[in-house]
């Protein structure tokens, strides 16, 4: 079987995996995501993970709670990490395969600190490895490290899930009927266009390092190992 790719990076939020009322983990979604990222390397595929934890909490609702956006940040960086905790249960009870959680801050006791290398290692050996933790540092969204992160484990391709959106479109198409969803973007294009799939900041790096892009739709089965077997899901962004 022809493979497009040889490791991926799959860049999850917290909303994908929370509840319709946004807060949270749904079971059902946790087994979903779980499915589809062991099919994947199922495949033969090396896959990481970056997830966020705005189920949880946001750095944005730091006015609402009388708290600095520093510490809401930290809060929500330790939401990464029960999200992580949480997919990496579900993957281990599908079956045999490996499952690391790493983290950029250090919580010895449930998960191992993030070392490049060692992360390559990991999954030259096989092993599913999940990023939390985001960089570790406050004022930062999970955007710019997945970005990173795919570039530092030397991910082939990053592999964006969203949440009611199957791609990246001229418009929100849940409120212009008249949206037109894109195939194929450069980044400059989606920069220009003001796209807000994911922080402008995470564009520019990707487009400064050439890293292949695709946004896709989180619920639609199959979708992720579709795209490693070489069809164009959603939305292709590139250089």
């Amino acid at each position: 079987m022809s493979l497009r790719y040889r490791r991926v990076l799959l860049k999850l939020s917290g909303e994908a995996l929370s509840s319709d009322s946004g807060e949270s983990v749904d079971p059902a979604r946790l087994q979903h995501l779980a499915r589809e990222v062991a099919s994947v390397h199922a495949l033969g595929v090396q896959v990481a993970v970056v997830v966020g934890g705005g189920n949880y909490f946001r750095g944005t609702m730091a006015d609402q709670w009388g708290i600095s956006r520093a510490e809401a940040d930290n809060i929500g960086m330790l939401g990464t990490v029960m999200n992580a905790l949480m997919l990496r249960g579900a993957l281990t009870g599908l079956g045999e395969v490996d499952v690391r959680v790493m983290t950029a801050m250090p919580i010895q006791s449930v998960a191992e600190p993030f070392i490049r290398l060692r992360a390559i290692r990991h999954l030259d050996k096989g092993a599913i490895v999940i990023l939390a933790g985001g960089i570790g540092q406050p004022y930062v969204t999970t955007d710019y490290p997945s970005v990173q992160r795919a570039l530092e484990v030397d991910a082939d391709a990053l592999l964006v899930a969203k949440r009611g959106i199957d791609g990246i479109y001229s418009s929100d198409p849940n409120i212009d009927a008249d949206a037109v969803r894109y195939d194929r973007l450069t980044y400059r294009e989606a920069i220009d266009r003001g796209v807000k799939v994911m922080d402008t900041g995470a564009f520019v790096l990707a487009d400064e390092q050439g890293l292949t892009m695709h946004v896709f739709d989180v619920a639609a089965a199959g979708a992720m190992s579709l795209i490693c077997r070489g069809e164009d899901l959603g939305t292709l962004v590139q250089r």
